[in-house]
């Protein structure tokens, strides 16, 4: 399916977004002070090792330490999940305050720090260049037999360069020329022996290599054969990605176009709306179904629900349309929200094996559009799908939002009428304090309002009981939550 690509630039922001028939499948926030990590390299020094859970806390710099798990520490690349070697004790492998070049893999997710790994990795448009391992691998995307065939047969005859060194192919080299994929593999190598020789000169803890800007990864990462146009809004990112396509996407080119209107980008796209949308937890569908997102530290869940649909056969076919609609919409809330971790799916219960066959089919298959490994299970007896998805990277929520002052996150704050039962609790707390002075409420608007109404017979009689004169303070700053009892 066509798609386009549009980078809005700002003075201190850079946002992209991919969009199909004009729908936003994913968007991308960078921040100048906030960049990402994923894909930084840096000398690290071990700061603690933590044989309990076999992994260890590394200081690179960050406020946070990186961790660092034992099979980090070893090249997992050429090895399936069912044939896993014997791991060693992460005490032999490490040890207190030494050096070690270390990737982060994923980016300091709440108060979890970054995720490191000592198998190291370089990207380009089309290879992955692996330091010190002798894997060779193709992108699974690459589905066509004889095609893998060819590229693992052009890595191979890369000349070896007398050092131990991998390569994986990209998606992008499925079309490649040959001497393409050994210009590639020869400015690689030359860029690893620079980094490399920078971490002889510095001490950790260091960085020794920035993966791309935004705006440069986008095209090196997310440009394909769909991709059918380019846009970007300021000139300036305009000749960097003029420079960098000509280099090494010539075939793109064409692709790129500057737009110099006074009116936003993302808005004549209709983009903006789609973000805000993004961040709802009700998602609707056009059936008049609708999806409830809901994340949590430990996974998030979508639930599906019928809302205004009522079908036009029977209970199961509707329930199946349902179902259906919501299995094609799922992959791109998970691609557009970057969710990631444990998802459970809670489908609306069906009896059809044939109807459940089918759903499934149709999450898989839009799960392959994904560029983030993924892995479903089978609806189980209560209608639940059990996935996982990468997570390398923040959610959107977590990128462009922060917790409520107010709830702390929780999504509720106590009433009112509760707040003002503590009140009097708290008052009666203070009863021997009371001696020759008066008591003043301060509390939120809603709270004092209550306590003058509805609650007014209950402030009289607590009182005359206590003989002590209560006052009431309104204070704006508060949250509904919040109040004193002051004696004076």
């Amino acid at each position: 399916m066509d798609e386009e690509i549009l980078i809005n630039v700002a003075q201190r922001e850079t946002r992209v977004a991919v969009i199909e028939q004009g729908l936003l499948q994913q968007i991308f926030v960078e921040r100048s002070d906030s960049r990402g990590i994923v894909g930084n390299i840096y000398k690290g020094k071990v700061l603690r090792i933590l044989p309990g859970l076999q992994s260890a806390f590394v200081d690179f710099g960050h406020s946070k330490a990186g961790f660092i798990h034992v099979t980090d520490l070893i090249d997992m690349r050429a090895t399936s999940e069912d044939d896993l070697p014997e791991l060693p004790r992460i005490e032999s492998l490490l040890r207190e305050n030494q050096e070690i070049l270390v990737q982060a893999t994923k980016e300091p997710i709440g108060t979890k720090g970054a995720r490191m790994t000592t198998s190291l990795s370089l990207a380009s448009r089309y290879l992955v260049y692996l330091p010190g391992s002798t894997h060779i691998g193709i992108s699974q995307k690459i589905e066509d037999e004889k095609t893998r065939d060819e590229l693992r047969h052009m890595l191979e005859s890369i000349p070896e360069a007398g050092q131990r060194d991998g390569f994986i192919a990209r998606t992008a080299a499925e079309m490649v020329q040959p001497h393409e994929v050994l210009r590639e593999a020869e400015l690689l190598r030359k860029f690893w022996t620079s980094i490399n020789q920078k971490s002889k000169n510095l001490n950790a803890p260091a960085i020794l290599y920035e993966d791309l800007p935004l705006h440069l990864k986008v095209l090196r990462d997310l440009i394909s054969q769909n991709t059918q146009e380019i846009v970007v809004d300021s000139r300036a990112i305009y000749e960097k990605l003029s420079h960098f396509i000509r280099d090494f996407i010539p075939q793109k080119a064409e692709c790129l176009k500057l737009r110099e209107e006074q009116a936003p980008l993302f808005d004549s796209y209709n983009i903006e709306d789609q973000i805000q949308n993004a961040l709802e937890t009700k998602v609707p569908l056009k059936s008049g179904g609708y999806l409830v997102i809901e994340q949590t530290e430990a996974m998030a869940t979508i639930d599906v629900n019928s809302g205004g649909f009522i079908g036009r056969k029977d209970l199961e076919e509707t329930i199946y349309r349902i179902n259906l609609e919501a299995a094609s919409a799922i992959p791109r809330q998970l691609r557009l929200r970057n969710m990631g971790g444990i998802i459970i799916l809670d489908f609306i219960d069906m009896f059809n094996e044939d109807n459940k066959r089918q759903v499934l089919r149709i999450l898989g298959k839009g799960l392959q559009q994904d560029r983030v490994k993924c892995r479903i299970t089978e609806i189980s007896e209560l209608g639940l799908v059990e996935m996982t998805r990468k997570r390398a990277y923040e959610t959107l929520a977590n990128r462009l939002c922060e917790l409520c002052p107010s709830c702390g996150g929780k999504g509720i704050i106590r009433t009112a009428e509760t707040i003002c039962y503590e009140i009097f609790r708290e008052i009666q707390r203070k009863y021997r304090d009371f001696d020759r002075h008066d008591c003043l409420i301060m509390a939120a608007q809603p709270v004092i309002d209550r306590l003058l109404d509805e609650d007014a017979a209950a402030v009289n009689e607590l009182s005359k009981a206590m003989d002590v004169d209560i006052r009431f303070q309104v204070e704006i700053t508060y949250s509904q939550e919040q109040f004193d009892v002051v004696l004076i």
